[in-house]
């Protein structure tokens, strides 16, 4: 095999495929790629078994064959080389890499011990805007659960029917809902329980080009430009997310996104021993007061103007949680709801169709 391809070009592949290498494995294969290349088209391929991705690009092939070398050393070369052509030559069990005066020989592996692409069978798919999927996988996202006990909290919902597009994310502890009206309209209901950690990855990936998403008993499979991203579902069945969110308030506030977001990092300096943040909202004053408190350091408070109804009521609010929902709206104002001190508050970005719900927190 001898090939010649633009170093933008195989580094754009390579950030892609990578995602699908196993960092520590003691088969070689499943921290390879594999590289086959005839008629214009150079393949890229990788797999750990759990993901697995293949991208084209097209190069200058002298020589037609297929390959398989480590990842981690072999996009660690061709990130270092200069701009310009890389070529590729397969010498015996070597694979030469050459750039201006650079060269490099690393040794390959048994393209035979690799896994094949897996043949996804579409039973069910829709076609979506990448700059939607960013957007929506972005509200959700920090709220994907990272305890592998519970195999369902680490995915994020999505569903779609008619107009509407949902996606939802919860770890137990805060959930995060956002929907979209569409021009489109799908003729038959989508429903997925998609990896969190796969969805991050290909929102990472793709550019502005439409993301095609598959669906079939036992695998997801994402489609953009020349790229495909295969995942295997997770099985089990996403809890009733709609019961948790509460159906009335006691008081509702506006209040100024970016000044609120202010002043929960600062309060947050002194909520060290205890992650809670204690909210008070005072609908006589039009007032929402902050404050955090650790024995050993001291006590802080933030006074926010807000524009309240209903009556007087308070709520305690991980600290870290908070952040990570107000990180991720854009809106000028925000409103906060809250029933009572031990039922879940809301966060709401109306011109965004964002929800965010956390649990309270008990404190003295």
């Amino acid at each position: 095999m001898q090939i010649s391809i633009a170093k933008s070009e195989l580094s754009a592949a390579l950030a892609r495929v990578i995602h699908a290498t196993a960092s520590r494995s003691s088969v070689p294969s499943l921290s390879g790629i594999l590289i086959s290349c005839k008629e214009g088209v150079i393949t890229f391929f990788a797999s750990d078994l759990e993901t697995s991705i293949r991208t084209q690009v097209e190069g200058l092939i002298t020589e037609p064959g297929i390959i398989a070398v480590p990842g981690k050393i072999f996009a660690d070369i061709v990130r270092s080389l200069p701009e310009s052509a890389i070529n590729l030559t397969l010498n015996g069990e070597q694979l030469e890499i050459s750039a201006q005066q650079s060269h490099f020989t690393i040794r390959t592996l048994n393209p035979d011990d690799f896994v094949r692409f897996p043949e996804v069978s579409e039973n069910q798919q829709i076609t979506l805007s990448s700059e939607l999927v960013k957007t929506m996988v972005r509200k959700v996202g920090r709220a994907v659960s990272k305890d592998e006990t519970r195999a369902v909290l680490t995915g994020i919902y999505l569903t779609a029917e008619a107009d509407e597009i949902k996606m939802v994310a919860t770890d137990i502890y805060r959930l995060a809902l956002i929907s979209k009206k569409l021009e489109q309209s799908f003729d038959e209901p989508f429903t997925a329980l998609i990896p969190g950690q796969a969805f991050e990855e290909v929102v990472k990936m793709v550019d502005e080009e439409p993301i095609t998403i598959s669906l079939s008993q036992n695998q997801i499979l994402f489609s953009f430009g020349q790229t495909q991203f295969v995942t295997r579902k997770i099985e089990g069945n996403y809890p009733n997310f709609s019961q948790l969110l509460p159906k009335e308030w006691t008081v509702q506030a506006t209040v100024a996104q970016a000044e609120l977001f202010d002043a929960v990092k600062r309060v947050s300096l002194l909520a060290v021993t205890n992650a809670a943040i204690k909210f008070s909202v005072s609908v006589e004053d039009q007032d929402l007061t902050l404050t955090s408190q650790s024995l050993d350091l001291g006590s802080a408070t933030e006074h926010v103007m807000i524009k309240a109804e209903g009556d007087d009521q308070e709520i305690a609010i991980n600290y870290s949680f908070l952040l990570d929902g107000l990180s991720v709206i854009e809106s000028e104002f925000i409103t906060i709801e809250i029933q009572d001190p031990m039922k879940p508050g809301i966060i709401r970005a109306a011109e965004e169709d964002f929800l965010y719900l956390v649990m309270p927190m008990r404190i003295n």
